[in-house]
Order: C-alpha cells, then sequence, then structure tokens
C-alpha cells in the first residue's frame, strides 16, 4: 500500500458481490474482535500465555465460528434498513434477495472443525429465521440492532461463568458501536438505488 492509497476513499458498493463481502468482513469482525479484546480483558496479564495455548485457541475458534452467524443476521439487518426506503413496493423482493446473499455468505464457510456438521447447519437454519423476521417490523435505530443479540453472544465468550463479572453492558454497547461505525462506513459506499435493482433481478 503506498502513502497515498492512504487517503483514497473505499470503492463504492454497487454489486450484490461487493455487497457479499462486505457483509462477510463486517460480520466477521463484529464478533471476533469483540470476542478477542473480552478475552484478553478478562485475561489481563495472563493474556499473552493464554493466547498462545492449543486449548485456549480451540476455545476461542469455537465461540467465532458460533458467533459469525449471530453477526452476519445483525449487518444483515442492517443492511436492509438502509435498502428498504429506496425498495418501495418491492421490499419483500429486496428483502428475499438480500437474505438469499447472506446465507450465500455463511455458504462460503465448509462446517469448521470446531463444530459438526449437524451443528452447522442448526446455525443455518437460524440465521434463515432470523432473517425471515426481519420485514415483520420497522426499520430499528442501529443503536437497537443488537438487543436480541447480545445476550446470546456474551453468553459465547470463552471465559468462565465465574471470571466474567458483570460485563454484560460492556459487551452490548461494544455491539451497539461497533455497528454504528459499520452504518457510517456503508453510507459512504453504498449505492442502494443499484443494488434495490440488483437484488430484486436475482429473485425474478
Amino acid at each position: 500500500m503506498g502513502l497515498l492509497d492512504l487517503f483514497r476513499r473505499a470503492p463504492a458498493i454497487r454489486a450484490p458481490e461487493a455487497l457479499a463481502d462486505f457483509i462477510d468482513e463486517r460480520s466477521a469482525f463484529l464478533v471476533q474482535k469483540g470476542i478477542y479484546e473480552y478475552t484478553r480483558a478478562r485475561a489481563g496479564p495472563f493474556s499473552r500465555i493464554l493466547l498462545v495455548e492449543p486449548a485456549f485457541i480451540e476455545e476461542i475458534d469455537r465461540a467465532r465460528w458460533q458467533a459469525y452467524p449471530l453477526g452476519l443476521a445483525m449487518v444483515g439487518e442492517l443492511v436492509e434498513g438502509m435498502l428498504r426506503p429506496d425498495a418501495g413496493e418491492r421490499q419483500a423482493d429486496v428483502r428475499d434477495g438480500l437474505n438469499g446473499l447472506v446465507l450465500s455468505v455463511f455458504d462460503r464457510y465448509p462446517p469448521p472443525p470446531q463444530l459438526d456438521a449437524a451443528t452447522w447447519s442448526a446455525l443455518r437454519e437460524e440465521l434463515q429465521r432470523r432473517l425471515d423476521r426481519i420485514g415483520s417490523h420497522p426499520v430499528k435505530p442501529v443503536k437497537d440492532i443488537a438487543e436480541p443479540f447480545w445476550d446470546r453472544y456474551f453468553k459465547l465468550m470463552p471465559v468462565h461463568e465465574k471470571l466474567r463479572s458483570r460485563d454484560e453492558g460492556t459487551t452490548r454497547a461494544y455491539l451497539q458501536l461497533t455497528l454504528i461505525n459499520i452504518h457510517d462506513d456503508l453510507t459512504k459506499r453504498l449505492d442502494a438505488a443499484v443494488l434495490v435493482e440488483a437484488l430484486c433481478a436475482e429473485v425474478r
């Protein structure tokens, strides 16, 4: 990366493929960053030792793969809320196209070694149910998207329950702030009108 690259704006997102990549990257970042930061905070001065232990790395990987569909659901809902005003009377088609896109992102990954195929399939089914419910309510403020997810996410942390203290509020605030940052980034890049047309074409 050259010096001038630091000042270039990220490219606009106009194609479903680019949107899929954005959803994938931001969903993974959302859940993984929280898991690593929380683990380091709770481990304190022992974090450097703990985070290189094979058994603990295994637990972190299990947690991040279980959390990944939650990230997809949250980022998927965020994107749907940004597209809905441009969708007009085609909201159902746009939502179907977007839901299919989010599920295709999940399907990029085979069952990870830390989870069996049945568990991975069940996580996909749960993601699909969550996506199907998005159209049943008005667009939420971005900070409220994490509400149905943060408790489940917190319980996936690879830290013993006795060491978690009362950190639920911190985890909730982390998800809220990170989703707001993702929204701000996407606001600068999303070509909603073009994507509405492309997603509708996906379901014809």
